[in-house]
Parts: C-alpha cells; sequence; structure tokens
C-alpha cells in the first residue's frame, strides 16, 4: 500500500511539474543542446540545474561526485537509497547511452570540480614524479 501511495504522489508530482517544464529553469540556466534532451526524455518535468523540484537539483548531482559512467548507470537504474527525502526514479532505460552521457557530463560540470574519472589522473601524475624524483636521488 505505501508503494502505491509512493508512485501515485510521484505520478501526480510528475504530472503537475510538467504541466510547465520550462516556468522554474529560465533558458539562461540551461544550455539548448542539454535542454532538447531533458525535454526529449522528460528529464526536466523533476530536475533543474540549480533547484530541487520532484527530483535533486544537478548541481546536487554533482556534488555527490559521481563518474560521468556512474550517472549512466543511475539513468538506467536508478537508486533510491542515494536520495532519501525524494520519491524514487523511474529507470530511464529508453535514453540512448550516447545522449545519456551528454547529460551525464554536463551535470558534472555544474559542480566547477572533476569527477571522479578525472581526480585518478592526479596519481597517475603523482607516481610519475615520484619516480623521477628516486632517479634523481640514486
Amino acid at each position: 500500500m505505501k508503494k502505491s501511495f509512493g508512485f501515485l504522489l510521484a505520478t501526480v508530482a510528475l504530472t503537475v511539474a510538467s504541466f510547465n517544464v520550462n516556468a522554474q529553469a529560465p533558458a539562461s540556466d540551461i544550455p539548448a543542446d542539454m535542454n532538447a534532451l531533458m525535454s526529449k526524455y522528460t528529464c526536466i518535468a523533476c530536475h533543474r540545474p540549480n533547484q530541487r523540484l520532484v527530483g535533486p537539483a544537478y548541481a546536487d548531482v554533482a556534488k555527490k561526485k559521481y563518474s560521468n559512467e556512474e550517472i549512466v548507470n543511475l539513468i538506467y537504474n536508478p537508486v533510491p537509497s542515494h536520495w532519501p527525502g525524494y520519491p524514487p526514479m523511474a529507470p530511464m532505460k529508453q535514453v540512448p547511452k550516447e545522449d545519456a552521457m551528454k547529460l551525464a557530463v554536463w551535470i558534472n560540470s555544474l559542480d566547477g570540480s572533476p569527477a571522479k574519472k578525472a581526480s585518478s589522473s592526479k596519481k597517475s601524475s603523482t607516481s610519475k614524479s615520484t619516480k623521477s624524483s628516486t632517479k634523481k636521488s640514486a
């Protein structure tokens, strides 16, 4: 019964939010190509760049430091326990991987700092400098 009520509540919220999808998100906040994708796959009915709606703001998603691949996976297989206090997101398996990756890259750009994947390159550069300093001391 609780699951049915939660699903009904999410459906109603989605319906209400979709009546005027651009009313709360000025076009300047969303690049035209991302706005087109978000509208095509109905992301914009629940998400905004900097505003909590039915789902979390994309800037809040970016702050979680998911890799682009993790965001793509979460688009296809949402994990409600990652976002307590929000209704569960429906799996968006109809979004082609190429478009999901474009959205993921844009979402991560909203944080202003590199995603997890980019941080691994720092480790390799650190190990290179350690090797070169070892050669100098030998």
